[in-house]
C-alpha cells in the first residue's frame, strides 16, 4: 500500500517533445504517485491529446503565470521552447515548485546564473532532462570512469548525423538565433536534439555524482546548407580542465542517418557506442582484450527522468543532472558561436535542394558530407584540418568566468 501523498504536477508545453511527457503522465505508472493538476500551452489545439485531457478534467492554461494565479504544483515540468526555459524555471521556483526542465538548459549564460540563484532562494531542485544522465547504463559508466577502471581519459569523440526536412525548419524556432521578440534561442544541431551528446561527454567525466567536467577551451567550425539563421552542421574541439580532448561532429544537412556514435578513449580501454547497432549497448573494450557491456542507455529514458524527479520531490535524494551538471553544454554552445561567429554556407554546387530525405520528406543535404564527417571523426580532426575545400577554421576561445 502506497501512503505517499501524490505529487501535484503542472506540465508547460504539451506539443513537440512535451508530447512524450503527456504520454508518460497519462499512463499513471511508476513507484511514486502523482496528480496532474494542469497543462500549459499557448496553442493547445495543436495537441492530439486535448480531448483526453478534457476527459480527465485536466485544465489547460495559456501561460504558466495563469496557472499559478489559481493553482499550485509541487513539480513543474517545463518542455517549452528554449527561450522560455530560464523565465519559466524561475517563475516555477518562485511559486514553490520543484522543476524538471527539458534539455538543453538555456541559450544564455545570464539565464543559467539566474536559474541557479532562483533555485537557491527557493530551496528547491531543478532536474535537467538529459535522459542518458538518468539511465543505469550511463550512471554505471560514470562510476567506473571516476574509479579509474579504464585509466586516465585521453580523448572523447561523438558523431551525430541526423537528417532534418524543410518541414522541420519551417517551425518558428528551428535554426533561429533569436525569436521575434529578441529572445535568444541559438537553436542548432548542437543545441537541440543532439545536445545530449555534447553534455554526456562532460557528464561522465564529472567528479562525483551529479557533476560534470567543465570546458576551458573551445574551437568550432559552423556551417549551413538550409536557409536558416544559425548552423545545421558543426564540428567542435573542446578541452576540459584536466586536459581531456572532446570532439563533436553533428549535422542535419545529410540525407541518411549515421549515429549517434561515440568512442571514449582511455589509457587502458576504449568505450564505444553505436545507436544503429542491434543491441544499442555501451561496450568497454580493454586493450587486454576483455570487454564489459553496460547496456542500452536509451532504455526507459523518458520514464527514468520523470521517476527520478518524482522520487526527489518525495524527498528521495538529489537529482542526477541538475543545473550545474547541465551547464557545460550551454558554455560550449556559447563558445562555439564565438569561435565561429560567421556561419559558413556550404557551396551551392554541393548542396542538393528539394531532395527526398530518409523518411520520405523533402529537404536539403550536402553531397558526400556523411563520408567527410565520418573520416574526420575517425581521424580526430576538424574539417579544416582535413583539407576539405569548403572548410573554414574557427578560432580557439578561452572560457572565462564573465
Amino acid at each position: 500500500m502506497n501512503l505517499l501523498r501524490p505529487v501535484k504536477i503542472v506540465l508547460a508545453g504539451i506539443g513537440g517533445y512535451g508530447a512524450h511527457y503527456v504520454r508518460e503522465l497519462l499512463k499513471g505508472e511508476g513507484e511514486y504517485p502523482y496528480e496532474w493538476v494542469g497543462a500549459v500551452d499557448p496553442y493547445p489545439a495543436n495537441s492530439p491529446f486535448l480531448v483526453e485531457l478534457a476527459a480527465r478534467s485536466i485544465p489547460v492554461y495559456d501561460s504558466l503565470d495563469r496557472f499559478y494565479e489559481s493553482a499550485d504544483a509541487d513539480l513543474a515540468i517545463i518542455s517549452s521552447p528554449i527561450q522560455y526555459h530560464g523565465p519559466q524555471t524561475c517563475l516555477a521556483l518562485s511559486h514553490g515548485s520543484h522543476v524538471l526542465l527539458e534539455k538543453p538548459l538555456c541559450a544564455r549564460m545570464e539565464d543559467a546564473r539566474r536559474m541557479i540563484e532562483a533555485r537557491d532562494r527557493a530551496h528547491k531542485f531543478v532536474a535537467v532532462g538529459y535522459q542518458w544522465s538518468y539511465s543505469s547504463a550511463m550512471q554505471a559508466l560514470k562510476r567506473d570512469i571516476a574509479s579509474g577502471l579504464f585509466g586516465k581519459p585521453k580523448r572523447f569523440r561523438t558523431l551525430v548525423l541526423w537528417p532534418r526536412s524543410e518541414r522541420y525548419y519551417s517551425r518558428g524556432w528551428a535554426g533561429k538565433l533569436r525569436d521575434d521578440r529578441g529572445n535568444m534561442i541559438l537553436d542548432s544541431v548542437a543545441n537541440n536534439a543532439a545536445a545530449h551528446y555534447i553534455h554526456n561527454m562532460f557528464f561522465v567525466l564529472g567528479r562525483g555524482e551529479g557533476a560534470s567536467a567543465l570546458p576551458v577551451r573551445v574551437k568550432a567550425e559552423l556551417y549551413r546548407a538550409n536557409r536558416i539563421e544559425n548552423y545545421d552542421t558543426a564540428a567542435m574541439r573542446a578541452y576540459t580542465e584536466d586536459g581531456v580532448e572532446l570532439l563533436y561532429y553533428g549535422s542535419h544537412a545529410v540525407r541518411d542517418t549515421l549515429g549517434a556514435l561515440f568512442r571514449y578513449e582511455f589509457e587502458q580501454a576504449d568505450v564505444i557506442y553505436d545507436d544503429n547497432a542491434r543491441s544499442g549497448a555501451i561496450v568497454a573494450r580493454f586493450h587486454s582484450g576483455e570487454t564489459m557491456a553496460y547496456g542500452n542507455p536509451n532504455r526507459n529514458g523518458d520514464s527514468a527522468k520523470l521517476q527520478a524527479a518524482l522520487a526527489a520531490a518525495h524527498g528521495g535524494g538529489p537529482v542526477a543532472c541538475g543545473l550545474e551538471a547541465a551547464l557545460s553544454q550551454t558554455i560550449c554552445i556559447n563558445m562555439m558561436q564565438q569561435s565561429s561567429p560567421d556561419i559558413v554556407p556550404f557551396p551551392e554546387t554541393i548542396v542538393r535542394r528539394g531532395a527526398v530525405m530518409e523518411g520520405g520528406e523533402t529537404g536539403n543535404y550536402v553531397e558526400d558530407l556523411v563520408e567527410q564527417l565520418k573520416r574526420c571523426y575517425d581521424k580526430g580532426e576538424l574539417p579544416a584540418e582535413s583539407g576539405i575545400p569548403w572548410a573554414r577554421a574557427g578560432r580557439e576561445v578561452e572560457v572565462t568566468n564573465d
